[in-house]
């Protein structure tokens, strides 16, 4: 199994970013994470220099949002979304993006779905679970 640092997370989406704007070749992982780079700008300034992004802290009572792993969680979706795993997460994605009239707010509502599992996840010592996960975005698809 491939478990990144921190350090390496934040490398890999700087260096797509400027592999990105010298128009190079991307690996499709690349060119996924490109898309979602792409699809938000705010962070472009973040992604300018990787060892200033290696040395950020993203803190709740700064108000900002990590970029780092905004972009992550979005990889992370898409990947789930794209080998239907855990086993329903396609279809659920499929009714909340239809329900919101978009697939990217509908990943950003799947990101609370996702964190909370995670969050319990770590809380509890137990595996993810991802029927949860799946039922909280069929949730959100429904209201």
């Amino acid at each position: 199994m491939f478990t990144p640092s921190q350090h390496d997370v934040r490398r890999f989406f700087c260096e797509v970013q400027r592999k990105h704007q010298a128009a190079e070749v991307l690996a499709p992982i690349e060119a996924m994470a490109a898309d979602w780079i792409g699809q938000h700008p705010e962070y472009h300034a973040d992604l300018a220099d990787a060892d200033a992004a290696v040395a950020a802290r993203y803190s709740v009572e700064d108000g900002r949002t990590n970029p780092f792993l905004h972009l992550s969680m979005h990889l992370s979706i898409t990947e789930q979304v794209g080998v239907d795993q855990p086993r329903g997460i396609k279809q659920a994605f499929e009714l909340l993006a239809a329900r919101r009239g978009s697939a990217h707010e509908a990943q950003h509502e799947m990101m609370e779905c996702l964190g909370e599992m995670i969050w319990a996840s770590q809380r509890s010592g137990l595996p993810p679970d991802g029927e949860a996960y799946i039922d909280c975005v069929r949730r959100r698809a429904t209201r």
